[in-house]
């Protein structure tokens, strides 16, 4: 069954065995293990499932869409660096987000512009980054937080760049200096050695990112800002998670990070075919 409301149960705080129908962990004292039957599921979800390969796969089948969705345009020639770029139609009914969405009221584009693509280059590198990036976030606070920073960066960089005055913007850079943000966050909260190493190689990286994308044309630096401060501020409030299990609301979080995301794009495709 999906949601086990009766009987022993794993608690997603501690581990250990406890009554699913429990007012509070017997070991631990956590309220709720349970969570109406919900506990186990998340937790098993987010044991069991690598986001960097599914925001991989999620990148890669939205370009893969947004190519085939107008592909006289997306084929026609342009320049060297253009080649197999989508249309501005296809990326706007896919949940393209800027200063217009923003003024339209097209909240969704926050979160659906993370996982759009203008070329190649431009997904090959974003993916390359995520694969580097995602699963040391996820070694540093857990599957669940890393969806959870992945997206509020994400959103946050778009914010910035939306609020400014940027008409147009996709992808996922924004989300990708969150996680550099949160890392740096970690090793700042973290101190030591370690906190050290972490503070000087991943801030390092941020840096230079940051300054190449002034020499780079298209490149949305307010997003890029925007997102490495979403980023810093998520992970200064979860920073030395590895001393503290994943709780039940950090899945909840993270699933209703994922759920917006999802509806955002049947609200994209709802308004592109009958608004």
């Amino acid at each position: 069954m999906f949601r086990k409301t009766t009987g022993a149960i794993l608690c997603p705080s501690c581990g250990r065995l406890t009554n699913a129908d429990a007012p509070v962990c017997l070991v631990c004292g956590r309220r709720n293990p349970g969570m109406w039957g919900f506990g186990g599921p998340l937790a098993r979800l987010f044991r069991s499932w690598n986001f960097a390969n599914a925001v991989t796969a999620a990148c890669i089948g939205l370009y893969v869409v947004s190519l085939v969705f107008d592909p006289r345009g997306a084929l026609a020639p342009r320049g060297p660096f253009e080649i197999f770029s989508p249309t501005g139609r296809a990326l706007e009914a896919l949940g393209m987000t800027g200063s217009v969405a923003w003024l339209e009221g097209r909240w969704w584009t926050l979160l659906t512009a993370i996982y759009l693509h203008g070329g190649v280059l431009h997904i090959l590198f974003n993916v390359l980054w995520i694969r580097q990036l995602g699963p040391e976030v996820e070694k540093l606070y857990g599957p669940a937080r890393l969806v959870v920073i992945f997206t509020v960066s994400g959103a946050a960089g778009f914010v910035v760049s939306n609020s400014i005055g940027v008409p147009f913007t996709i992808g996922a850079s924004g989300a990708i200096f969150g996680l550099l943000g949160a890392i740096v966050a970690f090793g700042r909260k973290r101190g030591g050695v370690f906190g050290q190493m972490v503070l000087r190689q991943y801030g390092q990286w941020a840096l230079v990112l940051f300054v190449l994308g002034f020499f780079m044309p298209g490149v949305n630096n307010w997003a890029h800002a925007g997102g490495f401060a979403g980023g810093f501020a998520s992970g200064l409030l979860l920073s030395l998670a590895e001393h503290r299990t994943e709780t039940v609301l950090d899945k909840l979080l993270a699933a209703a990070a994922l759920a917006l995301t999802v509806a955002g794009f049947f609200l994209a495709l709802w308004t592109a075919f009958t608004g």
